[in-house]
């Protein structure tokens, strides 16, 4: 997994599976654009991403979460619930405001 920790007024993390970087998913009018520009950063192994968003969490991150292993390891993390998981073009994907 790649991620990214962007820092602002509040920390955004953005966490995507590798194999996703740089495409772009649409359905209908909606799309997801896994960008190099926001989600290339260093790649990490599911416990390392694991203990960063954990981490982050108690941060009060923002966090944007694209594919299957970033979406399984958000879940573990307990950032995220089922209910908060969307899809595009079987894509999951979830933006979380903590």
């Amino acid at each position: 997994m790649l991620v990214r920790i962007q820092k602002s007024y509040r920390e955004v993390v953005a966490v995507c599976d590798t194999n996703l970087l740089g495409k772009t998913f649409e359905e209908g009018k909606f799309q997801l654009d896994v960008k190099e520009s926001f989600y290339k950063g260093e790649e990490l192994d599911k416990n390392k991403t694991l203990q960063i968003m954990q981490e982050m969490a108690k941060e009060d991150a923002t966090f944007n979460i694209v594919g299957s292993e970033a979406i399984e390891t958000a879940l573990e993390a307990g950032i995220i619930t089922q209910e908060g998981i969307k899809k595009i073009q079987g894509i999951p994907f979830a933006l979380v405001l903590l």
